[in-house]
């Protein structure tokens, strides 16, 4: 009899949740927003371009830098030594995009640069006049030391070292593995464990919220223990969670393939590289990304390593911790619901809830680049940081007794804060017109 109340608690709340437009919205945004997120760049840097034809006037007083610049299809470089600057600043044309002036060499063979638009000059057109002049100077540099024949000496001894990594089994067998893929895994499993259990386990603090303003829980609580209340509320958003997480990886995965089909997946593939070779500030993985070989092996090594990433232990580890975590969180988030009467007095007494969630993201960006460190391993086995830290070192392997301990712990956190959590439920649930304060709930978990 009980199981059939919670089952039709369940039931109840999983439709209720599903009829929503909201959901119908959400859960066909999201794929596209997830899409847009892996193509976009790549699209952007196939199609898109730069103003082309565009004027610099060099005034190259140092003599040394004119052959190093070269001219693409959005900078057209131009020389004159003997223009004014000072003239061209007070009356700047319309068809010129920048003057550079760069003087004449101090001892040490530097000069200093300078840059004037009308505009801000972008990066690109930066980039390319610092090196450029820096190519010039070195140069120069060199040819001071007048050594014979040294420009084939430095090609030479130019060389590319790129260190191709494989893991090795019990067995001896060798299978091609690279890091920069086990570290975006690891960043996209845990930025997701964090996202569902923050949204999900919301929508269980707002459903009781809600319930408890139109009274509607007390013709429920009439019928059903707040116990059973409480767990089938978190069980019925619970399985709208895996159904709209389902969905969302049918419709991305349907929509990137369908994308790279009609694109052509090496010209996205070629774009991709453009763009992970960016450097952007911090970006450890587009920076080590960009660091990887482009010959013509390249994507056949990364197919061969995406071949060997052990995929279904990270998706069974996904599961296991995106169930425990929601379930943990769930039930401390509806305590939280259960002991205020409306979504603004949650600010307080949300925040020990929230914290240990904001703590194991900070681990998990530590965690995904120094998977066995002693703060990695910890983040992993403390309950209530474990679902996103665990997630970040599981594709790069983890022994399976710390897996083990790790969702014991876990689980056992779980039905603890689950028994204290229906404490607070029990009693909060009814109670009407008092702001709860930490007190209260300590009081309610000692009835």
């Amino acid at each position: 009899m009980k199981n059939n109340k919670i089952f039709l608690i369940i039931s109840r709340e999983f439709l209720i949740r599903v009829k929503k437009k909201s959901f119908i919205v959400t859960t066909i945004i999201v794929p596209l927003l997830f899409a847009a997120l892996m193509i976009l760049p790549s699209l952007i840097m196939t199609l898109s371009s730069g103003k082309e034809g565009q004027r610099v006037l060099v005034i190259d007083k140092s003599q040394l830098c004119e052959p190093f610049f070269e001219s693409t299809k959005e900078f057209t470089y131009e020389f004159d030594i003997n223009a004014n600057a000072e003239e061209i600043k007070r009356s700047f044309p319309e068809n010129l995009y920048a003057l550079v002036e760069i003087s004449e060499p101090d001892s040490a063979f530097n000069v200093s640069v300078s840059a004037y638009s009308m505009k801000q000059l972008n990066l690109d057109a930066k980039k390319q006049i610092e090196r450029s002049v820096q190519k010039a100077l070195e140069k120069s540099k060199m040819l001071k030391y007048n050594i014979e024949g040294l420009d084939k000496i430095l090609h030479d001894i130019r060389t590319d070292v790129s260190v191709k990594t494989f893991t090795v089994s019990e067995t001896g067998d060798e299978k091609v593995a690279m890091v920069e893929i086990y570290m975006g895994i690891s960043y996209i499993a845990s930025i997701m464990i964090y996202m569902f259990i923050f949204m999900f386990g919301s929508m269980v603090m707002r459903g009781v919220i809600e319930e408890k303003t139109t009274r509607i829980v007390e013709v429920i609580v009439s019928s059903v223990k707040p116990f059973q209340l409480m767990l089938g509320k978190i069980l019925g958003v619970g399985s709208v969670a895996l159904l709209q997480f389902l969905i969302w990886i049918v419709l991305t995965g349907a929509i990137i393939t369908g994308v790279q089909m009609t694109m052509g997946v090496d010209k996205l593939a070629g774009a991709n590289e453009q763009v992970v070779g960016m450097s952007v500030p911090g970006a450890d993985v587009a920076d080590a990304v960009a660091a990887m070989p482009k010959d013509e092996s390249f994507m056949g090594d990364i197919l061969s390593a995406l071949s060997n990433v052990p995929v279904f232990s990270i998706i069974i580890a996904f599961i296991l911790y995106f169930i425990l975590g929601y379930l943990l969180y769930a039930a401390m988030f509806s305590a939280v619901g259960s002991a205020v009467d409306n979504e603004a007095d949650t600010q307080q007494l949300i925040f020990p809830v929230t914290m240990p969630l904001i703590i194991g993201l900070f681990i998990m960006m530590h965690t995904f680049q120094y998977p066995d460190s002693p703060l990695s391993f910890w983040g992993s086995m403390i309950p209530f940081t474990s679902p996103m830290v665990m997630m970040a070192r599981v594709p790069f392997g983890v022994p399976l007794w710390e897996l083990l301990l790790s969702i014991t712990l876990l689980a056992v956190t779980f039905v603890f804060m689950t028994w204290v959590s229906a404490k607070v439920y029990r009693v909060g649930i009814l109670m009407y017109g008092k702001k709860a304060t930490f007190k209260d709930l300590f009081k309610w978990i000692k009835y």
